[in-house]
């Protein structure tokens, strides 16, 4: 078991190291400080409670379900974060690039990651077609962690299956 966890490792840390270190670009560096801020709290809550509030209809109703989405999946993000106390990258791996004010909680899951899937998932099942536009939306966040030094691949990868966990059971008891 050992050589499988320290294999999966490996390519992890190779994933992270490509995307933080490789693709090094100022223009990226702009980008990414500022995509990474749509799965933060002030804007997730913001949007989720935009829709809910001021419009009517199915948007009405995508934004109660991402509201309630979001709150719920932070719960076992809260969770996980305290049993699996796991160091952020830039604390562990040599020469990382890291944004200006890095956090210094514990690393995974991503709970950038996990609101911004929560708070979309909604509006993809909702309105399938902006499918296209909201997922490689909510995918950029979850790189623009991994660019920032503050998350592994793995990190982002659990946020993004709990935010979506999350939002489909929440659609679903609406059904």
């Amino acid at each position: 078991m050992s050589r499988v966890v320290t294999w999966l490792q490996h390519h992890e840390n190779r994933v992270f190291s490509f995307v933080n270190q490789r693709i090094q670009h100022q223009m990226l560096d702009t980008f990414f400080n500022l995509i990474t801020h749509l799965g933060g709290a002030t804007l997730s809550i913001l949007t989720a409670l935009c829709f809910a509030l001021f419009t009517e209809g199915s948007l009405r109703l995508a934004g109660i379900q991402s509201c309630i989405a979001l709150a719920v999946s932070h719960i076992p993000v809260a969770i996980i974060k305290k049993k699996y106390p796991r160091l952020r990258p830039y604390l562990v791996i040599p020469e990382t690039h890291t944004c200006k004010n890095p956090l210094s909680d514990h690393s995974f899951p991503s709970g950038h990651t996990t609101a911004i899937f929560s708070v979309l998932i909604p509006f993809v099942l909702m309105f399938p077609w902006l499918s296209a536009i909201l997922l490689p939306v909510a995918c950029l966040v979850g790189m623009s962690r991994m660019y920032l030094g503050l998350h592994y691949p793995s990190d982002c990868l659990a946020g993004a299956f709990i935010g979506t966990m999350t939002a489909l059971g929440v659609v679903a008891f609406f059904s």
